[in-house]
């Protein structure tokens, strides 16, 4: 099953703002209080999210007058327009509240299921670069694996297994397994993503063959842009306390955090080109390299995704990771501060960079500033498995697998340590 993500961007209406938002506070507070919303039942949505933007706090210029504007991010199972369908029909309730307030939206006898389809449908915005850490997983079987793997240790648990080999419980484990009605999915066959090696040798043989272009493209930017930027040189202790206590009141409540930041385009067709570049680049690797749980080594990445609109002036960026806030964006700067700068050194105020990829991400104290600077509220946030981290989604998977198969004592040992 493939894994799609889309994105739509709409304007509220003008008098209307405060309304949503107190409507997006209460759908907050029932999550919080355990009660999901009317999607969730659909079981095909991993994560989702309602974030307002250009209302409130606008860190770059707070002179700029914009009309407020609601995004909706959702990641989930399937084809888009069949997903759009279904949740236009299935969870009309909840559609309706939220666009209620938003320009162009169907009213009274015109909101059918056709015509929501129609108004989300036209408001997608493309995403520029996705990434996913445990592709062609469902909801569904990321659930049922993880239901395994806990009868599994409940299993063992219940038992003493004293001078019982590892071959001997694989087999007991697999014939009490197969015996649960709950468990008739492993009869079908599954097996964990694998590096796409020959698309991996074709982007490395691009890049060599591009490498005189990009030398040249990195002395142009540096000498005739970089050396002219305006950099962010405020650190934590300079940034609006009460906005970052806002931000930080809606981090750590579960064992998965989100983030959402927005930033405006640097002038220019040469930044456009380069950034681009970077996500094109970081498409190649996420499809070819990046299919098992780690993104540049980071080990705690569910989806991440990059969006840029309104003419690509402005990029927004959504991520649902484990872990604190300060821990992802450590791991991001020790393993790809590269990919980081290379990306947002074409937006504005930005940590000063050199030739693209060096400074920037690596000027950690002002790097963590400016993201939590230009860092957004999330009104409304939901994940369809919020205990579990992406290396509990793909060893579940791997557990499925080995345990279908008929193992070694070598390997029954190992398949033992994953659960």
């Amino acid at each position: 099953m493939r894994q799609n993500s889309i994105t739509t961007i709409v304007p509220v209406k003008k008098d209307k703002i405060e309304l949503l938002l107190k409507l997006l506070d209460g759908i907050k507070t029932d999550l919080d209080l355990g009660n999901p919303p009317e999607f969730e039942k659909l079981n095909v949505i991993h994560y989702a999210r309602w974030v307002v933007i250009d209302y409130g706090k606008s860190w770059i210029d707070d002179l700029t007058p914009r009309i407020p504007k609601l995004v909706f991010v959702v990641d989930f199972d399937g084809d888009v327009d069949v997903f759009l369908k279904s949740f236009c029909s299935d969870t009309s309730d909840i559609l309706d509240k939220v666009y209620g307030f938003c320009e162009g939206f169907p009213e009274g006898e015109k909101r059918t299921p056709e015509s929501r389809f129609s108004f989300l449908k036209n408001n997608v915005v493309k995403d520029a670069a996705v990434y996913i850490g445990a592709p062609g997983r469902t909801v569904q079987q990321i659930k049922d694996e993880n239901n395994l793997r806990n009868f599994i240790r409940n299993y063992l648990d219940s038992r003493d297994w004293k001078d019982v080999s590892a071959h001997t419980i694989h087999k007991k484990i697999k014939e009490e397994v197969l015996k649960k009605e709950e468990f008739l999915f492993l009869r079908k066959k599954t097996k964990m993503p694998g590096i796409n090696w020959l698309g991996l040798v074709f982007l490395g043989l691009v890049l060599i063959v591009l490498l005189p272009l990009i030398i040249v493209w990195l002395l142009i930017v540096h000498f005739f842009y970089e050396r002219k930027d305006v950099n962010f040189t405020k650190k934590r202790s300079g940034l609006d306390s009460a906005y970052l206590d806002e931000l930080e009141k809606y981090e750590d409540w579960k064992n998965q955090n989100q983030f959402t930041q927005l930033v405006d385009m640097k002038e220019g067709k040469v930044r456009l080109i380069t950034i681009k570049a970077m996500f094109a680049l970081s498409k190649g690797l996420i499809k070819f390299v990046f299919v098992q749980g780690k993104l540049m080594g980071i080990p705690t990445i569910h989806f991440a995704k990059w969006v840029m609109f309104e003419d690509n002036s402005r990029v927004l960026f959504f991520s649902n990771f484990d872990g604190s806030w300060q821990q992802y964006l450590g791991d991001f700067i020790d393993n790809s501060g590269w990919g980081l700068t290379g990306i947002f050194s074409n937006t504005k105020v930005f940590p000063k960079t050199n030739f693209l990829l060096t400074g920037g991400a690596y000027d950690e104290e002002h790097f963590l500033a400016w993201s939590r600077n230009s860092e957004l509220i999330t009104n409304v946030w939901y994940s369809a498995y919020p205990d579990l981290s992406i290396k509990n989604v793909n060893n579940n998977t791997k557990i499925r697998v080995q345990l279908m198969k008929s193992l070694s004592e070598r390997k029954a040992a190992k398949f033992l340590k994953l659960i």
